[in-house]
């Protein structure tokens, strides 16, 4: 991960830019292009700046695009509205001096969540910024195995996924290692020098081909639900929803994640189950990433 902000604006149009094709956005494809996607110069002829301009962006030099220059950019790009959001958000921290020291404070998880959590008959956990486990109940801690027993660093989503014979017990794995990935690179745009994501990234990157590949392609999601199937070795496979609702006051930052299964369905008959052979020790939060 480069601590740079310019860099990351800087590939992140970049790999925006090459995926693109030119009849995509009304130019004829040629036979003599030697590039994949659009070339520099018709992004920026597309988004009314100067070739020498969008070159500058793309090289992270010292540019510091306006707001109308952002929108043109996103226009030209095809951008959606979710990547036209990450594009501001990046511009904004390419803004910051490099060389400024931000306070930084851990992600701590309220006494008061920690008591809703207790209350929680469904598996959910508090999941931080950068997707690492901060606090769960105890038929999440079943869900996902022992959490307890790995030191907090490694008690993070992406970690977990990543790791030998994670595809044994997670059928679709590699398609939600891609979305926690994107959402990785979401949630790191406005503080992408935030010690634990230079620490996270760095670790996955150089233990993983498969995270660095995906690190590289500078997807992003703000995904808030989605779907997870288990293999459980008491009960068998379990297909669940799951729901993420953001805790007030943190954006970015921690969010409780709840996984439900639909009513009287053998998923909710093999959940039950599971709740039934665990016991119920109060739920666990643990500090991660204090800087």
């Amino acid at each position: 991960m480069d601590d740079d902000p310019r860099r990351e604006l800087a590939e992140f149009l970049k790999a925006r830019r090459t995926r693109i094709r030119p009849e995509d956005v009304g130019l004829e494809p040629g036979p003599r292009r030697r590039v994949s996607g659009l070339r520099r110069e018709e992004i920026a002829l597309l988004a009314g700046v100067s070739s020498d301009y969008y070159q500058r962006m793309e090289q992270g030099r010292d540019v510091r695009p306006s707001e109308q220059v952002l929108e043109a950019l996103a226009r030209a790009l095809n951008f959606s509205a979710e990547e036209t959001r990450h594009l501001h958000t990046l511009a904004a921290a390419a803004r910051r001096p490099v060389n400024r020291r931000r306070r930084r404070t851990p992600e701590v998880v309220p006494a008061t969540t920690l008591r809703l959590l207790r209350t929680m008959t469904a598996p959910t956990l508090v999941v931080g910024r950068h997707l690492d486990v901060l606090a769960w109940n105890p038929l999440a801690g079943a869900l996902l195995g022992e959490l307890t027993a790995l030191p907090a660093p490694a008690r993070n989503m992406l970690w977990l996924l990543l790791q030998p014979g994670a595809d044994l017990t997670c059928p679709d794995r590699a398609a939600t290692v891609g979305e926690l990935t994107a959402m990785l690179r979401t949630a790191v745009a406005s503080d992408p020098n935030h010690p634990r994501a230079l620490e996270l990234v760095g670790e996955l990157a150089v233990n993983s081909d498969e995270f660095r590949t995906l690190w590289g392609r500078h997807d992003i999601e703000e995904t808030t639900r989605g779907r997870m199937r288990i293999i459980h070795p008491l009960v068998g496979e379990l297909s669940l929803d799951w729901d993420a609702y953001r805790l007030p006051g943190a954006s970015p930052g921690p969010m409780i994640v709840a996984y439900t299964a639909e009513e009287d369905s053998p998923d909710s008959e093999r959940l039950q189950l599971l709740a039934r052979l665990i016991d119920t020790p109060s739920p666990v939060a643990v500090p991660v990433g204090q800087s």
